[in-house]
């Protein structure tokens, strides 16, 4: 899908989870520890893909059996899973193909990063200061208490704000129908990518202006070079 970027693009704001980086098998064995030590069933990695998105209490609620979503009960697995991913959160998580070399095309641009995720914010520093810190963010958000979550602009207006920079001058880039809703609402340009966690069919129905396959589709989508 193509459609036409604005005619100056001067920062990209990234989500984290099943965009930079692929989390899905550590989040998925953290969380299937904890169910599987209060005696609840656990889940095929794979079912994962649609439980991640909407922040860690949201992943505690979709994980356990619906009879059982009672707020104490949400509240202990949240908890319990917080504890135990805080261990286990870089086992097997790291870059996509093509992100570094994605990001470093960016940078030498002079665009300006920032990543704004609905991972709990702690857990979004931990990660992203790790495997990412090679590159200079300058905006790193997670889920913080006082803020509304994505799909809510509030995070992309504090981004905007702190860079300085319009939202109709920015890309909005992720793997969910939150994160398209959350650059439709919010002003930005909102692309994509299918390497993520969901299928391009949930991006395009919750506003996707265009889809990307590869990580170095951006490059030539934003500003390209004049030949």
């Amino acid at each position: 899908m193509n459609s036409e970027t604005p005619k100056k693009i001067e920062a990209v704001v990234f989500d984290l989870d099943g965009t930079l980086l692929d989390t899905l098998e550590d989040l998925a064995a953290s969380m299937n520890r904890v169910l599987e030590s209060k005696k609840f069933p656990s889940h095929p990695v794979e079912s994962y893909l649609h439980f991640i998105g909407d922040g860690a209490r949201m992943l505690a609620q979709r994980v356990l059996p619906e009879q059982e979503r009672s707020e104490s009960q949400i509240n202990n697995i949240h908890q319990a899973f917080e504890k135990d991913y805080r261990d286990n959160w870089g086992f097997h998580t790291g870059l996509y193909q093509g992100i570094a070399e994605m990001l470093d095309q960016l940078t030498e641009r002079g665009l300006k990063l920032s990543i704004l995720s609905n991972k709990p914010h702690e857990f979004t520093l931990i990660t992203s200061g790790y495997f990412l810190s090679k590159w200079n963010f300058e905006c790193v958000f997670g889920q913080r208490q006082g803020v509304p979550k994505k799909p809510d602009p509030a995070g992309v207006y504090e981004i905007s704000e702190q860079l300085k920079i319009p939202v109709e001058q920015m890309v909005y880039l992720g793997d969910s129908g939150v994160d398209m809703l959350t650059a439709k609402a919010a002003g930005c340009y909102a692309v994509g990518v299918t390497w993520g966690f969901r299928e391009p069919e949930e991006l395009l129905d919750s506003g996707a202006e265009c889809l990307i396959s590869e990580p170095q589709e951006l490059g030539s989508l934003i500003n390209p070079p004049k030949s």
